[in-house]
């Protein structure tokens, strides 16, 4: 069954945020195009390592959804929570943790985020509070809905940011959260990056209802869907939901419309759907190139200059890929350690 993927017009006029078109200063712009190209070429170097047999298990790349966690970042205050399942290397790098540690836990080395010992699935830093990096469909939910339940418990000012996909959407464990973040009026923002086909099955084919920023209705929780192609459109519905949950009126859920160009992970080979869709969404509804037309069209920058950025944007993850190559494996005493009984 081949699905039709909505036009950037359709998009924009399915997407509830308030405001029609929110603009972006020159530092905005820059900020975010630096974000997301790091994150675009972090997830092309991690694939090629994962072909030449470097990186083990598992891989889910990003590329294609980098608006998303660039956008929601954009609009978060340094202390703010963050979780998400197992599609997270573009997670960790927007808030701030070093692409060398991020690559090397992927290759399983010693000065990796877990010491080499847990992968892209097992990933965290406290100092940043980002907690993973979850192998279980859906369990970031209820781990996310903990975190808003501290920071209310502890009266600190800051809001969980709990990111899952339209798959994962459908677990009970969602709306048991759901239920209990709106009873006690969590700080937590429930993000749904919907890349319209979970594993490999489209939310059509999966979802009985569809608008998937409707699912807390029976909660009483709010929601919108929102252009996740459009880092601007992110980032101010981002800045409204945010705001909602830090002043203590409860949950909110953002459905993010995104698309990966790759497949659910690195060894599927995506036979769901065209060609000519993954490569309609490209050339149409890029993210990154979204924000490099503007650069161009608004003379905030030059062709040499962006070519420039993309040159030290690739130094820094080639850095990462030699960091990851040559540091030692962990000692095998490292097994024995951080382990509860």
């Amino acid at each position: 069954m081949e699905i039709s993927m909505p036009k950037k017009t359709d998009a924009a006029a399915k997407a509830s945020t308030k405001a029609n078109m929110p603009a972006f200063t020159k530092e905005e712009e820059l900020h975010a195009y630096k974000e997301m190209l790091l994150i675009r070429r972090f997830e092309e170097k991690a694939g090629q390592m994962y072909g030449m047999g470097l990186i083990g298990g598992f891989c889910h790349l990003y590329i294609g959804q980098e608006a998303v966690v660039t956008g929601i970042t954009m609009a978060s205050k340094k202390g703010d929570a963050s979780i998400t399942g197992y599609r997270d290397h573009g997670h960790m790098l927007v808030v701030g943790l070093d692409p060398k540690a991020v690559m090397a836990e992927l290759t399983g080395r010693k000065g990796g985020l877990s010491k080499g010992k847990g992968g892209s699935m097992h990933m965290f830093s406290e100092e940043e509070r980002f907690y993973g990096g979850n192998g279980i469909v859906g369990a970031q939910v209820s781990l996310g809905t903990g975190l808003a339940f501290a920071a209310q418990y502890r009266g600190e000012d800051t809001v969980s940011l709990t990111y899952f996909g339209d798959g994962a959407s459908n677990q009970g464990q969602v709306y048991e959260s759901f239920n209990m973040a709106k009873l006690w009026n969590l700080p937590v923002v429930y993000i749904i990056e919907n890349n319209k086909y979970a594993m490999g099955t489209s939310v059509e084919r999966s979802a009985a209802t569809t608008d998937l920023s409707q699912r807390g209705a029976s909660f009483d929780i709010p929601g919108e869907q929102v252009d996740g192609m459009d880092v601007r459109m992110v980032r101010d519905a981002a800045e409204r939901a945010i705001t909602h949950a830090r002043e203590g009126k409860g949950p909110y859920i953002l459905e993010m419309l995104t698309y990966r160009y790759r497949g659910h992970s690195m060894s599927d080979p995506a036979k769901y759907r065209s060609k000519d869709e993954v490569q309609s969404m490209r050339s149409e509804r890029d993210p990154i190139e979204q924000v490099k037309a503007r650069l161009l069209e608004n003379d905030w920058a030059t062709e040499d200059e962006l070519k420039d950025i993309d040159k030290d944007v690739r130094a820094v993850v080639s850095e990462a890929a030699d960091f990851a190559t040559n540091d030692p494996e962990p000692d095998p005493e490292e097994l024995y350690t951080e382990i509860t009984v």
